[in-house]
């Protein structure tokens, strides 16, 4: 296997491996298990590997937003920062959600200040007979993101 590169521009050059590190079984059904996902997301987006992020996503969520159209709310931003402070976590029927607010402020291609906010949330089912280690693991179920300004 080749070893992704640095691109001279370094938006989606698949460096670094932006996965989310692995959590014994315990941790993982946790608040530090949703957290995971949510930090290694948003130092996707700050790194702009917005790929990266875009695969954090569960299928149900791509479908929703594809990955051209994701790429496409980032799109000549630069100095990007996100938050995503702590949130609340539930469950419901044989899965846990947790749910933060996410905050991006950037700079345009002017060098204006932009304000990218919205909800996001991360499901996991729960040890469920029949679920699959796919299913085990956080995935971003929701994403709305709206610029605010």
């Amino acid at each position: 296997m080749i070893s992704p590169v640095a691109s001279p521009d370094g938006v989606n050059d698949g460096y670094p491996d932006l996965t989310p590190a692995p959590l014994t079984p315990e941790a993982e059904r946790t608040v530090k298990g949703a957290r995971n996902v949510l930090v290694s997301f948003a130092r996707a987006i700050e790194l702009k590997e917005f790929d990266q992020a875009w695969n954090m996503l569960d299928p149900a969520a791509k479908q929703r937003m594809s990955k051209a159209d994701f790429n496409k709310i980032f799109t000549g931003l630069d100095h990007i920062s996100v938050a995503v402070p702590g949130g609340q976590m539930e469950g419901a029927a044989g899965s846990s959600y947790y749910t933060s607010q996410a905050t991006i402020t950037a700079k345009d291609t002017g060098g204006r200040p932009v304000r990218i906010e919205g909800p996001i949330t991360v499901r996991r089912v729960n040890d469920v007979p029949g679920a699959t280690p796919y299913q085990l693991h956080w995935h971003i179920e929701q994403l709305k993101l709206d610029w605010t300004h």
